[in-house]
């Protein structure tokens, strides 16, 4: 890629609130899929790779500040101010279950064998629930020393990683004995945390720094300051050899991963960045904004037109889906704010 070359996005409306998290998909038979949350309470469902808007999920009552999707993507969860976390069946939209909790739910992920939904927040709790039993007690994971920000998955499910909203560090905990193993000691409190599609590291994201840390020994492997704070950063998962990062400036920066050079500045959003995204193939990315709208980018050299291309609330002509005959079809029949997909 040719340094500093301009990329123009796709740009997604539909949220009236900030968009504060994203989640694609891996790769399906029906091509990928990307969720987004947002401070409007309704989290959405487009493809993963033009943009279009296949479904919103109704049924919050307050912000949403996490959503995922299943590994198959039949299923996405939602964690929410409303003080619940959802399960929701994402070929209908409709809701399978509502977990309750007694504060504001700030992150949720599920397992990598889906099994398993884990949530966390305000409580200082890290709730797994059995999704084969929904409506059995979760397991609870205490003592987490401050609200939870984010949470995920790692060594095929034996270890969880959570990170609090007001303290710095990443905290391992084994999933069976409940006990923290491990801590990722970081200056500023971690805003983002993933862990890279092969399972070698865990990116995070403190203050203006940009980190990549072992997954399986933990050592820090490399650590870059950004010209700004920011939220979140995704490290590019098929080569792993660039990532990106956004945050206060409302740009997102392209980096090399070896050198930590800026490849790459991508301007557009109004707002600050609250989370950036590599697609599952590392082709595109998406970022998520202040400004209410999610942008989605193309990786190497674009070849459209000189203008952004937007794609709106709803079934757009000029853009195709992957499966459109079947998406077209439904998107006709359903009513306002459902969501479907086939």
């Amino acid at each position: 890629m040719d340094k500093k070359k301009v990329a123009v996005p796709l740009v997604c409306h539909g949220h009236s609130r900030p968009v504060v998290d994203l989640f694609y998909s891996p790769i399906t038979p029906d091509g990928f899929f990307l969720i987004s949350a947002s401070k409007d309470s309704t989290p959405m469902l487009r493809n993963g790779e033009t943009g279009d808007w296949i479904g919103t999920f109704e049924g919050h009552k307050g912000a949403v500040w996490s959503c995922c999707l299943d590994t198959n993507a039949l299923r996405a969860a939602s964690a929410s101010a409303d003080f619940s976390a959802k399960l929701w069946d994402a070929l209908t939209g409709d809701v399978l279950h509502s977990f309750d909790h007694k504060h504001i739910v700030r992150a949720c992920s599920f397992s990598e064998d889906t099994n398993y939904l884990m949530t966390g927040g305000f409580e200082k709790i890290l709730r797994i629930f059995d999704l084969n039993r929904p409506d059995a007690p979760p397991r609870e994971v205490e003592h987490s020393p401050g609200a939870v920000r984010t949470v995920a998955w790692l060594h095929s499910d034996q270890t969880i990683l959570s990170t609090c909203s007001d303290s710095g560090g990443v905290r391992l905990w084994d999933v069976r004995s409940g006990k923290i193993v491990h801590t990722l000691e970081t200056k500023a409190s971690v805003t983002s945390a993933e862990v890279s599609k092969d399972g070698r590291y865990i990116t995070t994201a403190d203050g203006s720094s940009v980190k990549f840390w072992d997954a399986n020994h933990f050592g820090l492997v490399k650590s870059y300051e950004m010209p700004c704070n920011v939220e979140s950063a995704s490290l590019e998962p098929k080569f792993g050899d660039k990532f990106i990062a956004g945050g206060e400036d409302m740009w997102i920066r392209l980096f090399d991963f070896n050198t930590g050079e800026e490849i790459g500045c991508n301007k557009g959003h109004h707002g600050p960045v609250h989370c950036v995204r590599f697609s599952p193939g590392g082709e595109s990315y998406a970022s998520g904004s202040e400004d209410g709208t999610i942008r989605i980018w193309q990786t190497g050299p674009f070849n459209t037109k000189d203008k952004e291309t937007s794609v709106l609330n709803g079934p757009s002509k000029d853009v195709k889906p992957i499966t459109a005959a079947e998406i077209g079809t439904k998107l006709e029949d359903l009513k306002v704010g459902k969501g479907a997909r086939e």
